[in-house]
């Protein structure tokens, strides 16, 4: 019986690292199980082997925009599980430096988002979609940046205020 939510407790962390290409280099115990995949099933695969069809593309572009720049983000992200289910995160993506301040790879960590988050993010990620789909990833961008211009808010401060 697919498509049902997942959850996790408040007390955990899901984990994974990724090279520059988004393939995946390592989960942790909770990121394999919540996948519904196994450890092999995961490794060298393209992270997006998770991507829900409810998320809007445009925060996947702010997301590599970020972490290509060098720089974090936090982004509510809606997963999908290898059986059709899902579960909803809230992850704070980093890249890694090596010694000569390159990006060597990128880690993210997701803890559960808040009932009042969410609240806000379904409805926000409903609409963004909407856009996506009659209008393609640049008027996605457009509502979104729109919508943060009203709040008087960039996206970390929005994402960081739910």
């Amino acid at each position: 019986m697919a498509n049902q939510e997942l959850t996790f407790g408040n007390e955990e962390f899901i984990v994974s690292k990724t090279d520059l290409q988004g393939k995946i280099t390592y989960g942790n115990a909770l990121f394999i199980k919540m996948s519904g995949y196994s450890e092999l099933e995961l490794l060298n695969k393209p992270h997006n082997i998770l991507r829900h069809e409810d998320m809007p593309a445009v925060v996947f572009k702010l997301l590599w925009s970020n972490i290509k720049a060098g720089k974090e983000i936090f982004a509510y992200v809606k997963n999908k599980t290898k059986n059709g289910d899902y579960y909803w995160v809230f992850a704070h993506v980093t890249p890694s430096f090596d010694a000569n301040r390159s990006i060597s790879n990128y880690h993210s960590v997701r803890r559960k988002p808040t009932d009042k988050a969410l609240n806000t993010i379904k409805s926000l990620y409903s609409t963004l979609l909407q856009k996506e789909r009659n209008g393609g990833i640049n008027a996605s961008e457009a509502m979104l940046n729109e919508l943060l211009k009203e709040k008087g808010l960039s996206y970390d401060e929005f994402i960081l205020s739910l």
